[in-house]
């Protein structure tokens, strides 16, 4: 009787083991292998990164400008002069030239300031016309232009009452034509005033009146 342990398929079984973990360690091998040349073949990747451009800022410095003074004037020159030549003082005749007898020229006189006005605007006691406005109207005269015209209207005259009493200076200071301002002037110079007053004494005064001119219908 045959012993079958002993048999080929027997001892391959017991193999079977061994040959499995030497298959495994040839497989490692293979890949460890493989790897290893692609890694040697394939060179490495090499990034390159763009340069950054490089901005210097330089400093300007602000140059001065010196300004050079002109050249002086060359000195003049000297003149040689003969010694045999004599040069003779120039003599000033200053009786000739200064006349103390002839009239001199002055400064022309400063001009006269204007005279102060010499009469008040406003007194304690103002001029009063003797007979009253009625009187003055009264003795006015309607101008045949003005009447022809159909002018009216008011005219009016200002001067100056003296101490006497009188009037002076009379002026129209609004008028309205025809002949009216002509009328009302002449009437106003005729007429007599009470003095105007002033501390117990005549004085001059400023003063006005109004014409008036009107045509009956």
């Amino acid at each position: 009787m045959i012993n079958e342990r002993k048999t080929p398929k027997a001892d391959l079984k017991r193999s079977y083991t061994v040959y499995l973990e030497a298959g495994l360690i040839i497989a490692l091998v293979i890949m460890l292998t493989a790897v290893k040349l692609n890694l040697e073949t394939e060179p490495p990747t090499v990034v390159q990164l763009d340069e950054q451009e490089v901005v210097e800022m330089e400093e300007i410095v602000q140059t001065k400008q010196i300004e050079t003074p002109p050249p002086p004037p060359r000195p003049p020159v000297p003149v040689e002069v003969p010694n045999d030549e004599i040069i003779e003082d120039e003599m000033i005749d200053l009786d000739a030239e200064l006349d103390m007898d002839a009239p001199m020229d002055l400064p022309p006189p400063p001009e006269e300031e204007e005279a102060e006005e010499d009469f008040f605007v406003v007194v304690e006691e103002m001029p009063v016309l003797k007979g009253g406005m009625a009187k003055l109207q009264a003795s006015v005269q309607y101008p045949e232009m003005a009447r022809r015209a159909g002018i009216e209207g008011r005219v009016t005259v200002q001067f100056i009452v003296n101490e006497q009493g009188n009037v002076e200076n009379a002026r129209v200071v609004r008028g309205i034509g025809g002949g009216c301002d002509e009328e009302a002037l002449k009437a106003v110079q005729q007429a007599e005033f009470e003095p105007g007053m002033q501390r117990g004494r005549p004085v001059r005064v400023q003063y006005a009146l109004s014409i008036n001119f009107r045509l009956e219908n």
